[in-house]
């Protein structure tokens, strides 16, 4: 029998709009603070906030990886022993600069799909008291579903439509390896 494979460093949790990556990933974090296990939460939409953007990168990445890059130095260096990352990865050829930024870690790429109707009901809570918020949105998770679709690159996929965010959580944990 083969060795067993040692557990993941990182997950990155990625999908369309309201797939549930932020929630997954603070479901995630309470699993590893139960277990006592150090690690770092981080949220890629907050790390890569820049108005405007630069010029030819209307989500600043190359923000989002810069900053994922001292972020991840700092918290291994302060003692996380795993990192729990929640964004949105549309490209396959990016996820090496992902590992790159996170200095070779072993990462598991977790894409989190949900039923269209469910994310629709999702973003319209979310975004109930803006409409034009809520119209960019609900385009944005279409077009993100083709694009993600269209050429699967995750480790795993898992189905969030009508499940709480700890099963999801405990699902992705799984197959980091960081749950029996």
């Amino acid at each position: 029998m083969p060795p067993p494979t040692p557990p993941y460093d990182a997950v990155l949790l990625s999908g369309t709009v309201g797939a549930g990556k932020t929630t997954t990933a603070h479901a995630l974090s309470r699993l590893a603070q139960a277990q006592g296990v150090p690690h770092a939460l981080v949220d890629l939409d907050q790390v890569r906030l820049l108005h405007p953007p630069p010029p030819g990168d209307p989500f600043a990445h190359e923000v989002e990886l810069a900053n994922l890059r001292d972020l991840a130095r700092n918290y291994r260096a302060a003692g996380a022993t795993r990192l729990v990352l929640a964004g949105v990865v549309e490209d396959g050829r990016e996820v090496l600069r992902y590992v790159e930024a996170l200095a070779g870690a072993r990462l598991l790429l977790a894409r989190l799909t949900v039923d269209p109707e469910v994310v629709r009901d999702r973003l319209r809570r979310r975004h109930h008291d803006d409409p034009d918020t809520l119209a960019w949105h609900l385009d944005r998770t279409v077009e993100l579903t083709g694009i993600l679709d269209a050429e699967p690159f995750e480790d795993v996929r898992v189905d969030t439509s009508g499940r709480t965010p700890e099963d999801v959580a405990l699902e992705v944990a799984r197959a980091a390896g960081w749950a029996p």
